[in-house]
């Protein structure tokens, strides 16, 4: 069987672009500052290309109850909230599904991609939850969660 050139060069396009998205997820630039201030003060400031849109909607009309607790914030600011992350939520199939629970850690590529911890890991007072990226992924912040970049606490 004989592979020409141009298909080869294709495939090894695909599967490079393919692999760098799932390292890259950047923060879009247009991030309002009261997802920084509302949001990232209690936990890391999620990509929201890393849930649907259905997911986000879910998050963000329940913020009285999220995930035990009160993270209600004023109306224009859950309205500006809401609509930016809905307008940069996940589009590939990937990432598209409705999240089990709203969680990012139950949807089935992230369990695809962190199978191989165990659940003794995430235990660990360094890393706290699956939820943690920035524990275990040096680079989270900046929305790049490569498998090169990763250090995993040791307690």
């Amino acid at each position: 069987m004989k592979i020409h050139f141009p298909y080869l060069f294709s495939l090894c396009l695909f599967l490079s672009a393919s692999s760098a998205f799932a390292a890259k997820m950047p923060m879009p630039a247009d991030a309002p500052t009261s997802y920084e201030a509302e949001c990232a003060s209690c936990h890391m400031a999620y990509p929201p290309g890393l849930l649907s849109e259905q997911s986000w909607k879910n998050v963000m009309s329940s913020l009285s109850k999220h995930f035990g607790t009160d993270a209600s914030v004023d109306a224009k600011t859950q309205t500006e909230i809401t609509n930016w992350l809905l307008k940069n939520a996940a589009t590939r199939q990937k990432y598209s599904e409705t999240a089990p629970e709203n969680r990012i850690t139950k949807t089935s590529w992230f369990i695809r991609k962190h199978d191989e911890v165990r659940s003794d890991v995430w235990k660990r007072a360094g890393i706290k939850s699956p939820a943690n990226c920035g524990a275990c992924h040096i680079d989270a912040a900046q929305g790049i969660f490569s498998e090169k970049n990763i250090k995993i606490p040791t307690k």
